[in-house]
């Protein structure tokens, strides 16, 4: 953290976190302060280590540009017996105390950090016990007459992406004021809502009501957005967006716009593999001697376990024919599902893989009519990218986001060279569906009317954000695949080891007649050298799927809320989910694609409400 160009530590988070939750632009809510993690341009690259995805790196450029040469790690302190005063000890991402309005927790001053009321008390040696304290606080006790200051927890931003400051000022002044009185911040009542806090001003008197800075009446009480970037150091020229007030620690703070990819032998051959995987590297060398060094290197670093079983010449040689045959790369959009769905399906995919290694098992009992087949992913690793981030309004969990929906915000000042990325390691179950069941039950009339209905959610929830109403429909078949997935992860949870939030999705659905596409990946990832307990392997196993796959289905049948989840219409409030609700089938925000949209139980077992249009309808009978 910089202070008045004081650099010190003021806490540890995990370097996944720096990825999904305190991202560049985020806030970081500390025991003690709060804090805003600045743009990549101030991180020290160096101490990134570089992630090698070719596949992920591709996509990166088709959505940044093809400035951008590295996939990067977030910077750690490896070491915990580093010694707070050394240099090794600031080896971590820049921040800055953010708001910078603090209150006492005494008097109620509220003020700005900088203005000199409030100082910084650093404990080098327990950095979370850093805070700031309000020197000279009439209601403190003892000589130093010292009480402690938090943030103020209120801010506005928009959905563009700008951040700022609560305009104190202006807000219980009601617009712009000469008044140099001093805020307080004060509590009225048993309870903390809104409406029993307030701000006054002891020069003219005036307050008001927090509750007036949200809904309707914010809008009148809260200036335009400023198009301020706190973790970039700088104002956008302008920004035509209404400010809204949010709190501290909520989640419509920072959205993260990810894309990640499974890391697969896309090609025949671990050398081939390794030569696009680390073609970013590969690409410039121009002698076997250059090679030599950069292999060595490579091999030191463990950045391709693997490579060193082949000589130098044969990388050569397979440098060579890559770059008089890279002319012939395919000049379209990155396709990142479409390959991983190929090795996925293929029962003889390459077993010496270093991070892919599938078994195909037989199909559970019972459901060979659905199920076309089952492969125990026993060794996965999955490369994830941040790309940038969205305020207030979340971004479309496909992928980079809808074109037409919030701003992305940028990560850094300018283009970026590299972005933040981290990779896990686990294990998985992949089930492929019958492609000519799902054909067929897509095609009846029960099915069609509930797509009916969940289009008009879909349409309801895109008009009221200002989108095209009919675009990004992903199709009845991805809503009954992504309702079973839910599904099967609370069940898997249950008996695998792992928590319900360890176990993640990912979905393949096309109706596109060159590849079709109908499967569920269900795995399971941690950043450690292996990320696996072998749980959720062993479930995949035939005899242990099938009862797993009926009693989800079972306990799907009769939701708690019921009827209200299985009369649930999305067209009424714009929601894009029908028969679906925490009780029955939502999981945690980190395991799901979509936020929890685009689902619906009556597509996978007989409701109360509908009945004919479940797709393993008799399987649930015949059970």
């Amino acid at each position: 953290m910089s202070q008045d160009m004081k650099t010190m530590a003021v806490g540890q988070v995990r370097p996944s976190q720096l990825l999904w939750t305190y991202g560049p632009g985020a806030l970081i809510d500390l025991p003690n302060l709060s804090v805003v993690t600045m743009g990549i341009d101030r991180w020290r690259e160096e101490l990134c280590p570089v992630v090698e995805e070719a596949r992920l790196l591709a996509a990166v450029q088709e959505q940044l540009g093809s400035q951008v040469e590295r996939l990067r790690m977030p910077p750690v302190i490896r070491d915990d017996s580093v010694t707070p005063f050394s240099a090794e000890a600031h080896q971590g991402v820049p921040v800055r105390p953010f708001p910078r309005y603090l209150r006492c927790v005494r008097c109620g001053l509220l003020g700005d950090a900088s203005k000199g009321l409030f100082k910084i008390d650093e404990d080098p040696f327990r950095p979370e016990q850093t805070h700031f304290v309000h020197t000279g606080c009439e209601k403190a006790k003892g000589a130093k007459r010292h009480s402690d200051a938090v943030p103020a927890r209120f801010m506005v931003a928009c959905c563009n992406g700008h951040l700022d400051e609560f305009p104190w000022e202006w807000f219980v002044h009601g617009g712009p004021t000469d008044c140099k009185g001093t805020l307080y911040f004060y509590e009225s009542g048993a309870s903390l809502q809104t409406e029993n806090l307030f701000v006054r001003c002891d020069g003219c008197g005036k307050s008001r009501s927090l509750a007036q800075a949200f809904g309707k009446e914010g809008k009148k009480n809260l200036p335009r957005c400023r198009a301020r970037h706190p973790h970039l150091d700088r104002f956008d020229e302008q920004c035509g967006e209404q400010a809204r007030a949010v709190l501290l620690g909520a989640t419509n703070g920072w959205f993260p716009i990810t894309l990640s990819a499974l890391a697969i032998p896309v090609k025949r051959g671990r050398l081939a593999g390794f030569i696009e995987d680390g073609w970013a590297d590969f690409k410039d060398t121009e002698s076997l001697a250059e090679l030599k060094g950069l292999i060595k290197g490579i091999i030191k670093s463990a950045g391709m376990p693997g490579i060193e079983k082949f000589s130098t010449e044969e990388i050569w040689a397979a440098i060579e024919e890559e770059k008089n045959g890279g002319e012939e790369k395919s000049k379209g959009p990155i396709d990142i599902r479409g390959p991983e769905w190929d090795i996925l399906v293929d029962p003889s995919a390459p077993s010496d893989w270093p991070h892919y290694k599938s078994t195909p098992v037989a199909v559970p009992k019972g459901f060979s009519s659905r199920i076309a087949s089952v492969s125990l992913v026993e060794r996965l690793r999955e490369v994830n990218a941040l790309i940038g981030f969205t305020r207030v309004e979340a971004p479309d969990e496909s992928g980079a986001g809808d074109e037409e929906g919030p701003d992305r915000a940028p990560l850094g000042n300018g283009k970026p060279s590299w972005v933040p990325a981290t990779e896990v390691h686990g294990e998985g179950i992949f089930i492929r569906f019958n492609e000519v069941a799902i054909a067929m039950w897509e095609k009846t009339k029960p099915v069609l009317a509930r797509e009916e209905l969940l289009k008009a959610g879909h349409r309801g929830w895109r008009n009221r954000r200002g989108l095209e109403p009919d675009k990004a429909w992903p199709g009845i078949r991805y809503a009954m695949l992504h309702t079973l997935s839910h599904l099967l992860i609370r069940e898997l949870a249950l008996s695998c080891g792992y928590s319900a939030a360890s176990i993640r999705e990912r979905i393949y659905a096309t109706v596109d007649p060159t590849k079709p596409m109908a499967g569920i990946l269900l795995y399971t990832a941690a950043a450690d050298s292996d990320g696996t307990l072998g749980g959720l392997v062993e479930l995949g196993k035939p005899d242990n799927l099938g009862p797993i796959i009926r009693e989800a289905l079972e306990r799907a049948a009769i939701c708690a809320s019921d009827p209200l989840c299985s009369e649930h219409d999305p067209g009424k409030d714009q929601s894009i989910h029908a028969a679906s609700c925490h009780a029955c089938s939502f999981v945690a925000e980190t395991s799901c694609e979509k936020g929890n949209r685009y689902l619906d139980r009556a597509l996978i077992i007989p409701t109360f409400a509908h009945a004919d249009a479940a797709f393993l309808r008799n399987e649930v009978i015949g059970g």
